[in-house]
C-alpha cells in the first residue's frame, strides 16, 4: 500500500528545481505563544504601547518565528524523507508583523550524495515572501535526505 504525504527524496531535487509552499497569516496569538514559549520577552515584541525610540513597527514578530513558520510550511516537502537539518545561513531582510501572510519559495542550489550512498545532501535557497511580494527572510538550509533506493 502506498503512503500519501511523503516528501521529496534526494533524487527529486536536482540543482535548479524550484517549488513554493502554501501561505500562512501570522496572528496575534502566534506572537504571544512564541514569546511565551521561548521567553523572548524583548520589549520590541511585547510592548506595543511604548514605541518611542523603537525602530521597528508595532506588532513586529521575531525573525526566528518567521523562520520557524517557514520550516512548518515546508514540512510536507520533507515529511518522512528528511533525516537532518544540518546548517543554515539566515538573512532577515524586512520586518514581518502580525497580520502579514507569508509563503516560502525554494530553489535547490546544491545536491550531492553522501559517502554512504543511501542518502544525499541538499541545500536550498529559501525566500520567505510576504503578501506584498517582498522578501522578508532568506535562508539556505543544508538537509540530509533519504534516497529513493534506500526508502
Amino acid at each position: 500500500m502506498k503512503t500519501i504525504g511523503i516528501g521529496f527524496h534526494f533524487e527529486d531535487l536536482p540543482v535548479g528545481f524550484r517549488f513554493r509552499s502554501a501561505g500562512r497569516t501570522l496572528a496575534e496569538a502566534d506572537l504571544g505563544s512564541f514569546v511565551n514559549l521561548t521567553w523572548l520577552t524583548e520589549e520590541v515584541f511585547t510592548n506595543h504601547a511604548a514605541r518611542e525610540g523603537m525602530s521597528l513597527p508595532a506588532k513586529v514578530v521575531p525573525g526566528v518565528l518567521v523562520m520557524s513558520f517557514a520550516e512548518g510550511l515546508l514540512t510536507p516537502a520533507i515529511q518522512h524523507t528528511g533525516l537532518a537539518f544540518l546548517h543554515a545561513d539566515l538573512d532577515v531582510r524586512a520586518p514581518t508583523c502580525v497580520g502579514d501572510t507569508i509563503h516560502v519559495e525554494c530553489e535547490v542550489i546544491e545536491a550531492r550524495t553522501t559517502s554512504k550512498g543511501d542518502r544525499g545532501l541538499v541545500r536550498s535557497r529559501n525566500r520567505v515572501v510576504n503578501q506584498h511580494g517582498l522578501d522578508v527572510l532568506v535562508y539556505t538550509p543544508l538537509r540530509l535526505l533519504r534516497r529513493r533506493d534506500a526508502a
